[in-house]
């Protein structure tokens, strides 16, 4: 992949679009129309095909929503977006909004009239969303009206065509687990509940139960499709045809049957009087409704293939391992040009420094794909914590100033994810302070030990202690799960303060990245990946414990530490880190950045 840094979407995108929607409305007797970000599939980032809250709004984000009415209309982001949906999307057209505090249901609340009648389109949305909407819309005296047809669609003239990139195997040599094994482990698991199928919706699990990969979403090797697992062991996948090569179809065998996307509605008719697992975080609404026409009693449970898919075994844990290896020496590669004299001369831009990144992790010959869009963010820009550099927003790594780098590759055998902050030039004391306190947070959250059934709630506030002493936060989540070759966000697990009830388990890629943002000033954040480690006993104590091994390994700017403010077991950690990270770096290197890495790991006193 190259990045694409050109814009899509912007302010005008809503100029041109919202007149299109509210006229399409209006034909279909409707007073308002609700836009998710997710498609068909509940993606986080979606086909170009599927975008269609960026078509409408001009925002990019992977988090928001709109609602439009006839007269008012509004675009919904969390946190991470507050400044840059300000940027994208024309506020003279559309108000702003939270989607965590407000959300579709609040808005909905405070702005629709009653006797308004406003659409949304089922595909796009969880049962568990959809409640929250309509318990609001019916208290505000409002008619929810479902659609067989999204109206976007039928305004959007030249909406691309849906992906048809090739499925692939995942071999046995990075799964770990064939896919019959899985296919038992999860009828076995259905036949425990008494459920006699389970309707699996997600692109990941699909990938994972099957060992399979595509190529429908950008920086996920994801298939959109759609399974059907039974009690008995049998399965079904529903995709589109064209992406099923000779290669896939002999791996599936006759453990599962390939049959096309449009026959998914005749299986469900099949359903009549069984017992069918749905997730209702993941399922859409639609799928939900289908099954209930068919005469098919509806189990709500999580997707059965969630929480195996995110403890890793030991191949795909292994995996990984060598991904960051790899991955981190393309990055040391970069840190290593961003200390010389290119790289420090401010002349440099956001694009140009993340191009250079992607050009490293390309020169390793693994690469298959970034795992996001880099954030690549200078000065001002960083505060945006989840930036996106275009032509337009393209500033310079000035002198004096922080560059933010947050990036990932895709490797058959991993996914990565890694944050370094960097500075250009001399730093300030504030920088240092702030940015050691990130570091703090971060180290306390790599080192703590903690027992079974221990959530990532639990944890957050490790991360946050040492800004919370400076009356300091952040607002994003400090951790997520990463998969292994799927999607860099994964659930169910995370570290955040918001109540997450999965509780972190040997195997689980979770992100450790607490950061500091001064707006309209600089950004800071250090993200590693790290995996959750089998328990083991301390000694003298009673409890085994939990604990995490980090997986990331490159070097932390120590320009930016403010080494005062360390403990002693704080300069310990980074000490070793450091010298872990020579210790597997160093013979890989040339000599000019062997010689560099020595000096930016030596021990801080």
């Amino acid at each position: 992949m190259i990045q694409d840094f050109t814009v899509k979407g912007g302010p005008q995108a809503g100029r041109a679009h919202l007149p299109l929607l509210r006229r399409e409305l209006a034909q279909r007797g409707l007073d308002g129309f609700i836009v998710p970000h997710e498609d068909e599939y509940q993606n986080e980032y979606l086909p170009a095909a599927t975008d269609r809250l960026a078509w409408l709004t001009g925002f990019t984000g992977s988090a928001g929503a709109a609602v439009v009415m006839a007269n008012t209309a509004a675009v919904l982001v969390d946190g991470r977006y507050t400044l840059q949906v300000r940027d994208q999307v024309d506020e003279s057209l559309f108000a702003y909004d939270d989607l965590v505090e407000t959300g579709i249901a609040g808005w909905l609340r405070t702005h629709a009239k009653s006797g308004d009648k406003v659409g949304y389109d089922p595909r796009l949305h969880s049962p568990d969303a959809l409640y929250g909407i309509t318990m609001a819309a019916q208290a505000a005296g409002v008619t929810l009206v479902p659609q067989d047809s999204n109206p976007i669609d039928a305004v959007w003239d030249d909406q691309p065509p849906m992906p048809e990139a090739p499925l692939s195997v995942q071999t046995l040599d990075n799964a770990g687990q064939p896919h019959g094994e899985k296919i038992a482990q999860m009828a076995k698991a259905l036949a425990h509940t008494k459920a006699n199928a389970a309707v699996i919706t997600a692109p990941a699990s699909i990938a994972w139960l099957f060992n399979i990969r595509g190529g429908d979403v950008a920086c996920s090797p994801l298939p959109l499709s759609t399974a059907l697992v039974r009690e008995d062991g049998t399965a079904e996948l529903f995709v589109n045809a064209k992406k099923v090569t000779d290669e896939v179809r002999a791996h599936l065998g006759n453990s599962v049957a390939i049959r096309d996307e449009d026959d998914l509605v005749e299986a469900l008719q099949t359903l009549n009087g069984k017992h069918v697992s749905l997730d209702p975080a993941t399922a859409s609404a639609w799928v939900f409704d289908e099954v209930e026409r068919a005469g098919g009693i509806v189990r709500r449970a999580p997707d059965p293939c969630a929480l195996p898919r995110a403890c890793k075994n030991e191949v795909e844990v292994e995996g990984s391992r060598r991904a960051h290896i790899r991955d981190g020496a393309a990055l040391t590669r970069f840190l290593y040009f961003m200390a010389g004299e290119e790289g420090q001369s401010g002349q440099m831009t956001e694009i140009s420094a993340a191009t250079k990144l992607e050009d490293f992790r390309h020169a390793t010959g693994a690469l298959k794909d970034l795992s996001f869009e880099s954030i690549s963010a200078a000065g001002s820009n960083a505060p945006h914590c989840h930036y996106r550099v275009t032509e337009d927003t393209n500033l310079k790594l000035e002198r004096g100033s922080l560059y933010l780098i947050d990036s990932g590759g895709q490797y058959v055998d991993g996914t990565t994810d890694v944050t370094r902050t960097i500075a250009i030039g001399e730093p300030d004391d504030e920088m240092r302070d702030r940015f050691t306190r990130v570091l703090k947070g971060h180290i306390a959250l790599s080192v703590v030990r903690f027992p079974a059934s221990t959530t990532g709630t639990h944890l957050d506030i490790l991360a946050r202690a040492a800004l919370w002493e400076a009356g300091l936060d952040y607002t994003h989540g400090t951790g997520h799960g990463v998969g292994s070759y799927l999607g860099v966000h994964e659930g169910p697990q995370r570290i955040a303060r918001a109540w997450n009830d999965t509780p972190l388990m040997a195997g689980m890629i979770v992100s450790n990245e607490p950061g500091y943002y001064k707006a309209g000033a600089y950004g800071i954040r250090i993200e590693n990946l790290q995996v959750v480690s089998a328990p083991e006993d301390i000694e003298g104590g009673e409890t085994p414990m939990l604990g995490f091994e980090t997986l990331t390994l490159a070097p932390i700017d120590h320009r930016l530490i403010a080494p005062s403010m360390l403990t002693e077991a704080e300069r310990t950690w980074l000490n070793n880190y450091h010298a872990r990270v020579l210790a597997i770096h160093e013979m890989a290197l040339n000599a000019d950045e062997a010689a560099w890495l020595r000096k930016v790991c030596a021990p801080i006193a």
